[in-house]
């Protein structure tokens, strides 16, 4: 199954008042945390749909594993993102099955917490597989390329949360203990590194 990776890392950080993509955890950048841990997969291509601070992120995320795409309408919310990142990877790669969509802010993933997506699409033949913690679903998450279409249509800031719920009948999960840790605010970003 040949699968791609897609990571969201387009938003303003209003709520933090800096780029969060850029902030340091760990001696590197948390999107660098992310690149890292997508390339120790088999996953390929491996897409980062950029939006707000595109040239300063970009530019400190030279990579040639990498593709990076302007998503130029980043302020009309998530979905546009999911939108410029798939037709991307579809257009580029016809032969992609599946694709795993993934945030910049979750500075806890690993490897693992991707290959356990593909596994476990493989054990149950579920075409949606998604992240689960903190009593939610979410990223990162898998769809085989019968919900593309669907993911294409996704509009303004609802993400792809929508479909899931539409498709409980096609989901199935994995736990990721630490997914609900992402990084929002000030606070958030202290409570991170304080765990160094």
């Amino acid at each position: 199954m040949k699968t791609g990776i897609i990571i969201l890392a387009a938003g303003s950080s209003s709520r933090l008042g800096r780029p969060k993509q850029l902030l340091d955890y760990k001696g590197k950048t948390l999107l660098q945390t992310v690149i890292d841990e997508a390339l120790k997969t088999n996953c390929q291509p491996v897409i980062v749909v950029l939006g707000a601070n595109a040239k300063e992120i970009a530019s400190q995320h030279q990579n040639n594993q990498v593709s990076f795409v302007i998503n130029e309408d980043w302020e009309n919310g998530m979905a546009s993102s999911i939108v410029a990142g798939l037709s991307t990877m579809i257009k580029n790669n016809s032969e992609i099955e599946s694709i795993i969509i993934a945030v910049a802010d979750q500075a806890f993933i690993k490897m693992s917490n991707i290959n356990n997506l593909i596994e476990k699409q493989k054990e149950t033949g579920k075409n949606i597989i998604a992240s689960t913690y903190a009593e939610t679903i979410g990223t990162p998450v898998l769809f085989r390329k019968d919900y593309f279409e669907a993911l294409l249509s996704l509009k303004g800031a609802e993400g792809a949360k929508n479909i899931l719920k539409q498709h409980l009948q096609d989901l199935e999960t994995v736990v990721f203990e630490q997914g609900g840790i992402d990084i929002d605010t000030e606070t958030d970003y202290n409570n991170l590194i304080s765990q160094q």
